[in-house]
């Protein structure tokens, strides 16, 4: 099992505005790709050169063309639609979750994930990169204020945080080559190209990070090596 390590800091080219070009392109499949952070890690994939397939419940909320960019119609909850979107990819990226009802109860993450592994299994398909939270790493070692912050979130969002540690659960019981990504509040604010990451523990005092920097982060770790069967704390 990978050990903690000290915290790091990480940058992009260009002030994290554009991806740098990818040094071996990838077919990646992202699954989550019509919101937030799964649309950007689609963009910026296709930026950066990959090859990317986009799973989308609705295609026509997919508002980007390409020609490096195929959108197949499936869920999470509906195996039957995976294998066709599996097919020939060298790395899934999960960004998928609820949007809303916070607070209900939901086996959305643990269950949809468990239908992707079984997916990827059956294609042979073996790199998995999902986005989880923050919290889930429980560090004790974080600052006070983000182990109290923590604390209430997990008491906001328990049911959300309960089936997102069950996903995790599956994924490292999968035999994968996964990595599971833990940021915080996430913002709408523009990539900057600089945060901290640490592996298999919080990023001390980080309280923030924007959704354009997560993406650009989860570019790089496409085929790291080094972030390989670890969670990966990021923030700012």
């Amino acid at each position: 099992m990978a050990q903690p390590v000290n915290t790091s800091t990480m940058s992009t080219s260009n002030n994290g505005l554009s991806p740098e070009p990818a040094k071996k392109t990838l077919n990646v499949l992202v699954i989550g790709a019509t919101r937030h952070t799964g649309n950007l890690v689609m963009r910026q994939a296709l930026a950066a050169g990959h090859t990317v397939t986009a799973l989308a419940r609705d295609p026509a909320r997919i508002d980007v063309k390409h020609e490096r960019l195929c959108v197949v119609r499936g869920d999470v909850l509906d195996p039957a639609t995976l294998a066709q979107a599996v097919a020939g990819c060298d790395v899934v990226v999960s960004t998928f979750g609820v949007t809303s009802a916070y607070r209900a109860p939901t086996t959305l993450y643990s269950a949809g994930i468990r239908n992707v592994i079984g997916a990827m299994q059956d294609a042979g398909a073996k790199r998995l990169i999902a986005v989880t939270a923050a919290p889930l790493s429980k560090d004790k070692d974080d600052t006070l204020p983000s182990r109290v912050l923590n604390k209430m979130m997990w008491t906001f969002i328990n049911e959300v945080y309960s089936d997102m540690a069950r996903m995790e659960e599956v994924i490292r019981t999968s035999g994968l080559e996964w990595t599971i990504v833990r940021p915080p509040k996430l913002t709408e604010k523009p990539p900057t190209g600089h945060y901290r990451t640490a592996i298999n523990r919080s990023v001390r005092g980080g309280y923030t990070i924007s959704r354009a920097d997560l993406a650009g982060a989860i570019l790089k770790m496409l085929d790291d090596p080094a972030s390989i069967n670890t969670a990966i704390g990021i923030a700012y």
